[in-house]
């Protein structure tokens, strides 16, 4: 009897996580002191049979926080004013957290329990996005705090190539080098890029198995275990530090006791 088939949800490609892919241009390059000037979301369907497409797009011109660097160079390079104020500028702290709360739209809408970032060199962005979030002290970051799925990585894998025109044109996507640094163009560059990834592997691939139930349990149990006798060494080790610092508070009471015998002695 040929097996029920069942469209495809993307709720079951990423282990839980909605992939959103995220562009932003910056006044520098430490994410603790240099300044978010463009930021772009995009989020991506999956149609029955597996294969992902581009969806929404979503960006924000952001206004620089107080006292952030400026590196002239960076934004000669990428060509933005960074206080054009008709580029309909707003404060990070009105524009992420409206960007934020439509991820997390998304995430109840697909079924996922939060969102990965997806980008190229997705690390960069990452940071940026945790360093806003700590300024702001927003509790609800949708994402995902330290694992990324980088474009450059898979794109060299698949395709030998890391830069992200290069890449683009490897898997026959039209790229234009004039529009990019463009938050929203990049954005929707490395979005179609990474829909080809995944439908190359998927193509060829097919769609991930099933995890065997017994996985999630056994690596629980085994982090379990190694907690145990994480716990268990430190015991002992805390047991030796007390042994080791009574004997030598026992020696120092016996020397003690052995002067003041001495002194006896000649007092008589």
């Amino acid at each position: 009897m040929k097996p029920k088939y069942e469209p495809k949800k993307l709720k079951d490609r990423f282990r839980g996580f909605l992939p959103v892919i995220v562009d932003i241009e910056t006044s520098g390059f430490d994410p603790q002191k240099a300044a978010i000037l463009q930021v772009a979301f995009m989020f991506v369907t999956m149609d029955e049979h597996g294969m992902l497409h581009p969806d929404e797009l979503l960006r924000a011109e952001i206004r620089p926080f107080p006292g952030a660097q400026i590196e002239e160079a960076n934004i000669k390079y990428i060509g933005l004013d960074p206080f054009d104020e008709s580029r309909g500028l707003e404060d990070e702290f009105i524009a992420l957290p409206r960007l934020f709360k439509a991820v997390s739209k998304r995430i109840k809408k697909e079924g996922c329990k939060k969102a990965i970032l997806v980008g190229h060199n997705g690390s960069f962005d990452r940071d940026f996005i945790n360093a806003a979030v700590e300024r702001m002290k927003y509790k609800r970051n949708p994402f995902h705090p330290f694992t990324v799925l980088d474009t450059a990585s898979l794109s060299g894998l698949v395709y030998g190539q890391t830069v992200l025109g290069l890449a683009c044109f490897a898997a026959g996507i039209d790229f234009d080098d004039g529009e990019a640094h463009d938050a929203g163009y990049d954005t929707r560059m490395e979005c179609e890029l990474f829909c080809r990834l995944v439908n190359r592997f998927t193509l060829y691939a097919g769609f991930p198995p099933p995890l065997p139930r017994f996985a999630e349990q056994r690596l629980e149990e085994q982090r379990h275990r190694r907690t145990e006798e994480q716990e268990g060494e430190t015991q002992i080790s805390d047991f030796a530090e007390k042994l080791q610092q009574a004997v030598k508070e026992a020696g120092e009471q016996q020397s003690g006791n052995s002067a003041e015998a001495a002194c006896a002695d000649e007092g008589k």
